[in-house]
C-alpha cells in the first residue's frame, strides 16, 4: 500500500515484523502440542521456548536470498540459535501451515479495521438520512427530473445498502477465519488433528474441514468479491455527490477546507476530489476481486500460482477498502447540503415532476389511460417550448377539464402527498431518531 492512502493500523499488520511474529508463533504452538502429547522431551520445549523468542528479519533474508523459500529461511534463522532441539521445529508441518494460517489471522484482523470504519460511514449516514427527512428534493431518473423525493429518503437507501455490505463483511471475515495444521497434503498423516486444534485454538481460528495441502482459495475470492460489493456501494454513494455537487445541480458539497486549492490554473474551482478519489478506489477493489477468483483454480492439491498475487493483494484490497470507507465517512460527516437550491430544482419543472399523479387520477375518473396520458404530456410539451406554464396548460385544456376540476389538478400536485410514502422505507429501516442498532442488530433494508 503506497503511504498517500495507507492506514497505520493496517500497515503494521502486513509489515515484516508482524509476519515473522506469527510463524514463529504457529510452530511454538505445535511444539507445545507436541511436548504435551509426550513427543517432545520436557528439557527440549524449555530451551526451545526460552530460546526462540524472536526473528531476526536481516538474517532470514540473507537466508532466503539463497534458499529461495521464505519458510525455510525462516525456519533456518531460528534454529541456528538452537541445539539438536531445533528438530521439533516444523514437525510434521508444511510451509502452507505456516503461511495460510499466518495469513488468516491478519486477513481476520484487517477485515475487523474495515469492518470498524465501514461502523462509523453507517453511522454517519443514519444521522444524515435522520436529519434530512423532510428536506424536499427531486428525483432523477436517467439523469432527468422525475418525482419528488426528500434527501433523507436518498440516504436511506444509502444506509439500507451499507447495512448488507456490513453483514456480508462480517461473513466473509468468519469465512478467512480458517488455517489449517494438516500437513503435506491435507490428510493430518504426520500431525494430529489434536496439535492442529491446539495452534488454531491459540491463534483464535477454526479448522478447514476439508483441506489440502492449502486452505481452499473460495474463502479468500469472497472476502476479495465482498470488498468489491463494498466498493461498489462506496462509489455509488460518491458518484451520486459529485452529480449533485456539479454547477447545474449545486445541491450538496463535499468539504472544503479553508486554505484548500481546487485548481492550479482557475481559483474559483472547488472540485469534489475526495469522492473522486473512492470513485477511483473502487476499480481497485473490483480488479482485486478478479483475482480472487482467479487463484481458486490450483493444480491438485496446490501450486503456488497464487503466492505472488496474494502477496500484493491482500494488502492493497483491504487497506483500499478501509480508506476508502473512512474518506467516504469524512465526506458523510462533513457533506454541505444546500436545501434551498433542492426546492428550487424540484420547482424549476413548474410542477411537471406530478405528471404521474395526474395521470391517475384522471384514470381513476374513468379516463383511458393512453387517452390521459397524451393530454398531460400534451400539456408538458407546451409548458416545455415555453408558451405556457405547465398547471396553466392543464387547466386551460377542455380535455382535461372533462375528467379534473381546478381543485382537483391542485390536489395532485400536492408535495405532501408525494413525500408522505417515504414513511414506509423509514420505519423499515427503523430511522427514527432512536439510538442507533448495532450493525449485527441492524435490519437489512
Amino acid at each position: 500500500m503506497i503511504d498517500r492512502y495507507a492506514l497505520p493500523e493496517l500497515s503494521e499488520m502486513f509489515s515484516e515484523r508482524r509476519k515473522l511474529e506469527l510463524w514463529l508463533r504457529i510452530e511454538l504452538l505445535a511444539v507445545e502440542a507436541l511436548h504435551a502429547a509426550g513427543v517432545v522431551p520436557t528439557a527440549d520445549w524449555k530451551r526451545i521456548r526460552a530460546t526462540a523468542t524472536e526473528v531476526d528479519p536481516v538474517r532470514a533474508r540473507e537466508i532466503e536470498q539463497e534458499s529461495q523459500h521464505d519458510i525455510i529461511a525462516f525456519l533456518r534463522s531460528v534454529t541456528e540459535r538452537l541445539g539438536a532441539e531445533g528438530r521439533w521445529l516444523h514437525y510434521g508441518l508444511t510451509s502452507s501451515d505456516v503461511l495460510d494460517t499466518a495469513t488468516a489471522v491478519v486477513l481476520r484482523d484487517a477485515t475487523g479495521v474495515v469492518e470498524a470504519e465501514l461502523g462509523r460511514l453507517v453511522g454517519v449516514v443514519r444521522r444524515l438520512a435522520i436529519e434530512h427527512r423532510h428536506t424536499p428534493m427531486v428525483g432523477r431518473s436517467h439523469g432527468i427530473h422525475a418525482e419528488p423525493i426528500t434527501f433523507g429518503f436518498k440516504v436511506a437507501g444509502w444506509y439500507a445498502e451499507l447495512l448488507r455490505d456490513a453483514e456480508r463483511l462480517v461473513r466473509a471475515r468468519e469465512g478467512i477465519a480458517v488455517g489449517s495444521i494438516s500437513g503435506a497434503v491435507g490428510t493430518h498423516a504426520n500431525v494430529s488433528g489434536a496439535l492442529e486444534r491446539h495452534v488454531l485454538d491459540g491463534l483464535g481460528l477454526t479448522p478447514d474441514a476439508a483441506p489440502t495441502q492449502v486452505v481452499s482459495r473460495d474463502r479468500h475470492a469472497e472476502l476479495l468479491t465482498t470488498l468489491a460489493i463494498l466498493g461498489g456501494t462506496l462509489e455509488r454513494i460518491a458518484v451520486e455527490i459529485r452529480h449533485l455537487q456539479r454547477t447545474e445541480v449545486s445541491e450538496a458539497f463535499e468539504p472544503f477546507g479553508s486554505g484548500q486549492q481546487g485548481s492550479s490554473a482557475m481559483p474559483h474551482k472547488r472540485n469534489p476530489i475526495l469522492a473522486e478519489r473512492v470513485t477511483g478506489m473502487a476499480r481497485l477493489l473490483r480488479g482485486d476481486a478478479l483475482i480472487g477468483l482467479e487463484n481458486m483454480a490450483l493444480w491438485h492439491e496446490r501450486d503456488i500460482s497464487h503466492s505472488s498475487a496474494e502477496r500484493f493483494v491482500f494488502e492493497r484490497a483491504l487497506g483500499v477498502a478501509a480508506y476508502a470507507t473512512r474518506t467516504l465517512g469524512d465526506i458523510i460527516d462533513g457533506l454541505e447540503v444546500d436545501a434551498d437550491r433542492m426546492r428550487d430544482n424540484l420547482e424549476q419543472l413548474g410542477g411537471m415532476v406530478y405528471s404521474e399523479a395526474l395521470l391517475l387520477a384522471m384514470i381513476a375518473k374513468g379516463a383511458d389511460r393512453q387517452a390521459a396520458y397524451r393530454l398531460v404530456q400534451g400539456a408538458a410539451k407546451r409548458a416545455w417550448s415555453g408558451e405556457v406554464s405547465f398547471g396553466a396548460a392543464l387547466r386551460a385544456d377542455p380535455a382535461v377539464g372533462e375528467w379534473l376540476s381546478s381543485e382537483e389538478i391542485e390536489r395532485a400536485m400536492s408535495l405532501e402527498h408525494h413525500l408522505a410514502g417515504i414513511e414506509v422505507t423509514y420505519r423499515a429501516l427503523v430511522l427514527d431518531g432512536a439510538q442507533e442498532p448495532r450493525i449485527a442488530d441492524a435490519p437489512l433494508g
